[in-house]
């Protein structure tokens, strides 16, 4: 497997830390641009799944993102 980049390393420990995943949102706040989490979903290390979440009386579509058993295995290198 080859060396990922240290902040591909640091959002795979966040989603592993983190059963239910976490949404774009979260992932941006804590300073990972959205290209970083798209190569993390195009390499198959983590998925994306959208949802829709009731916020009062509206939805919004959410998409969440969890780490894989491959994203699992690079973090154990």
């Amino acid at each position: 497997m080859p060396d990922y980049p240290a902040d591909w390393h640091r959002a795979l420990e966040m989603l592993a830390g983190s059963p239910d995943g976490c949404t774009a949102l979260i992932l941006v706040a804590q300073g990972f641009p959205s290209t970083v989490i798209a190569e993390l979903v195009d390499c198959g290390l983590v998925t994306a799944a959208t949802e829709r979440v009731l916020t009062g009386q509206s939805t919004v579509d959410v998409t969440r993102f969890k780490i894989t058993d491959r994203g699992r295995m690079a973090l154990q290198r």
